[in-house]
C-alpha cells in the first residue's frame, strides 16, 4: 500500500469525505512552514442541516459547524503522527481561525488554498470553496509535510461563471460578483468584513449565540443544492440518506 492510500483511508475510516494531496511549492516558503506538501482533507456538512439554512443560521446549524471543526482538528492531528511516525515531519492545523489577521480577516496559507492546490475545487464568489460533490457544505484542515506522494491536479480557474445566486443572497452585500481566479487577490472580488460583520448580526438575531456564522451562502449555492438534493433521495432500501 502506498503512503497516499494509507493515508486517505486512514483519513476516510476516521470520518473525513475528501482527502486530497496538494504541492505547496507555488507558495511562499514561510506561509508553508518551509514544507513543500500537504494532506489535505475536508469534512462535509450535514445535507439535512444545511437546506434549513437559507434563510439564516440555526442552532442546529452552529453545532454542526462546531462538530465539523472539532472532528478536523482531530484528523490533523492523526494525520500528523502518522506521517511522524513514518519518519516525515508533519504540522497539524486547527480548522479554523488559526493565526488569523483580524485587521484582514486573512492567514498566511487558507485552508482553502490548499485545497483548491489539491484539485478539491475553486473559490466561488463568497470566497468560500466549490466542489462538485458537496458544494460549499465542507470544512477544511490540512497537514503541512515533507513526505513525499503524488499531488493533485490544482484548480485555477472558478467554475461560477454567470451564476449570482450567493451574491443575491448575502445579507452583508460582500461578494461583487467577480470570478475568483488564482493570481486575483480575495479582496478583488469580496468584502471579508463586511461578511463578518454581517455574519455575527445575524447569527445573534436568528440564534442569540454571540458568534460569527452565517452559512446563507453556502445552503443557496447551486453546487450544495445539488448536494442536498442527492443525499435526500431514496437509497433502494427504502431509506433516505440524510449525511455524508
Amino acid at each position: 500500500m502506498t503512503l497516499s492510500h494509507e493515508i486517505t483511508e486512514f483519513l476516510r475510516y476516521k470520518g473525513a469525505s475528501m482527502v486530497g494531496f496538494a504541492d505547496l511549492t507555488v507558495t511562499p516558503a514561510l506561509a508553508r512552514q518551509d514544507l513543500p506538501r500537504a494532506v489535505a482533507f475536508a469534512v462535509a456538512l450535514a445535507p439535512d442541516v444545511v437546506a434549513e439554512i437559507k434563510n439564516g443560521p440555526t442552532r442546529a446549524y452552529y453545532a454542526e459547524y462546531k462538530r465539523a471543526n472539532l472532528l478536523l482538528e482531530d484528523l490533523s492531528l492523526a494525520a500528523a503522527e502518522l506521517l511522524r511516525g513514518r519518519g516525515f515531519r508533519a504540522i497539524s492545523s486547527a480548522a479554523t481561525n488559526e493565526g488569523i489577521d483580524l485587521t484582514t480577516y486573512s492567514t498566511p496559507l487558507p485552508h482553502k488554498t490548499v485545497a483548491t492546490l489539491a484539485g478539491f475545487g475553486w473559490i466561488g464568489k463568497c470566497a468560500l470553496l466549490v466542489s462538485e460533490q458537496f458544494g460549499s457544505a465542507i470544512r477544511l484542515n490540512r497537514v503541512l509535510t515533507d513526505a513525499q506522494f503524488p499531488t493533485g491536479m490544482p484548480v485555477s480557474d472558478s467554475r461560477c461563471g454567470d451564476c449570482q445566486v450567493c451574491v443575491d443572497a448575502c445579507p452583508g452585500l460582500a461578494p461583487t460578483g467577480g470570478n475568483w481566479t488564482r493570481d486575483r487577490h480575495r479582496d478583488e472580488f469580496f468584502d471579508a468584513s463586511a461578511c463578518r460583520r454581517a455574519a455575527r448580526e445575524t447569527a445573534q438575531r436568528r440564534t442569540g449565540i454571540m458568534d460569527t456564522f452565517c452559512g446563507i451562502c453556502i445552503a443557496v449555492c447551486p453546487w450544495t443544492q445539488s448536494y442536498i438534493e442527492r443525499s435526500t433521495q431514496p437509497t433502494g432500501t427504502g431509506d433516505v440518506l440524510q449525511r455524508a
